[in-house]
């Protein structure tokens, strides 16, 4: 899923944020994030720490997601400066954060992550009800096949069987694509690693995700590389097992990063 401005002038990353339901040459507003975070500065330490973390590009945020309940609320966030990073890092922000008024203060947690999917079950896993964290519809490309759905949804539900290991957003519009390699957390899993990648296409306005399988991590990243390059062979199947579980929220370290390609 990405999100980005319809006028082929701006950067890519502008593209997705209009109606993909109702093309317009008009742009849909872009939604603003409120963090709801006023008089609740005692802590200090932590406003500024949250400032640098998360809020210091406040008004580049897209929430394509949100739920509140009581003091704790969270947040799927699409960073639209990420794409002025380092190439390939992630652009999907997932904040939780927890206030407390008697105090002042709020506690908060973040992840990068690289497909909202991913940053949906890492809400999930720290209280967000599973229902209530859905994508807004008019923000980003809508799946393109049951399969992407399919896949998007044990994303959201078993995300903790798999820790992430590597990924690379790419968002050149002639190739908008993301790979990401992850371990399963059991040993006993057939295809222990695995290579999810996404792809957009800009002519349809959809995306697609699909889901490969490997027996080591090198295979896993050299096949990211090689998909980065233009040169990768059909996604390996995953080996069947009795359930078949993909991705990931905690992120550890695979192997050494393949290169990838800069933009």
């Amino acid at each position: 899923m990405a999100v980005h401005s319809r006028e082929a002038a701006l950067n890519s990353t502008e593209r997705l944020l209009l109606s993909l339901t109702a093309p317009t040459p008009v742009p849909k507003p872009i939604p603003q994030v409120d963090f709801e975070l006023d008089d609740l500065d005692a802590d200090e330490e932590r406003y500024l720490d949250f400032y640098r973390k998360v809020a210091v590009h406040e008004d580049m945020l897209v929430p394509l997601a949100g739920h509140h309940d009581g003091p704790h609320s969270y947040y799927v966030l699409f960073d639209r400066t990420a794409t002025w990073g380092h190439p390939g890092m992630p652009q999907i922000l997932a904040v939780h954060l927890q206030r407390d008024p008697e105090k002042q203060t709020f506690s908060f947690e973040r992840a990068e992550l690289p497909l909202p999917a991913m940053a949906q079950s890492w809400l999930i896993q720290r209280g967000c009800p599973h229902d209530a964290i859905g994508l807004d519809s008019e923000l980003g490309t809508p799946p393109a096949d049951e399969a992407t759905r399919a896949l998007e949804r044990r994303l959201v539900d078993r995300g903790d069987h798999y820790a992430m290991g590597y990924s690379y957003t790419c968002d050149d519009p002639d190739d908008m694509v993301t790979v990401v390699a992850l371990r399963a957390l059991d040993e006993r899993t057939p295809s222990p690693y695995r290579v999810v990648v996404e792809e957009v296409d800009t002519d349809a306005w959809t995306h697609t995700l699909r889901e490969g399988g490997f027996d080591t991590s090198k295979a896993a990243l050299q096949w990211c590389e090689d998909r980065l390059t233009g040169e990768a062979s059909p996604l390996s199947p995953v080996r069947p097992s009795a359930a078949t579980i993909p991705p990931a929220g905690v992120a550890k370290t695979l192997a050494p990063r393949p290169a990838g390609r800069s933009r």
